[in-house]
């Protein structure tokens, strides 16, 4: 049970990396074309302009307040963690002992 946990917020923490890292890759990508757009003239054109940046400056922000709660929770769970090591250390070296022994197991069957 501890290891499908384990697993899953690993896979949840991957997910949100990747999905971080293309939404700062987006991001980018739009900076530049508003960049490359520049000298574009017409009322059109400006508007849209006015509201891409617009746009770009509040997913920035989510971007970072994503970031800055996801850190928020790693550093609790790390905290977490931590407490629960120092409360229950065999506990904890049983659990290391039996996740090597499984992961162990595994690796030999291939």
């Amino acid at each position: 049970m501890a290891k499908q946990h384990t697993t899953e917020a690993d896979k949840a923490k991957v997910d949100t990396d990747q999905l971080i890292a293309d939404f700062k890759a987006l991001v980018a990508d739009a900076e530049a074309l508003l960049h490359a757009t520049a000298d574009q003239g017409g009322e059109g054109v400006e508007k849209i302009r006015a509201q891409a940046q617009d746009s770009l400056a509040q997913a920035k922000a989510n971007l970072n307040d994503l970031q800055e709660d996801l850190s928020a929770k790693a550093k609790a769970m790390a905290a977490g963690a931590d407490q629960f090591v120092h409360q229950k250390p065999w506990e904890s070296v049983g659990l290391a002992a039996g996740l090597g022994l499984l992961i162990g197991l595994l690796i030999s069957r291939r």
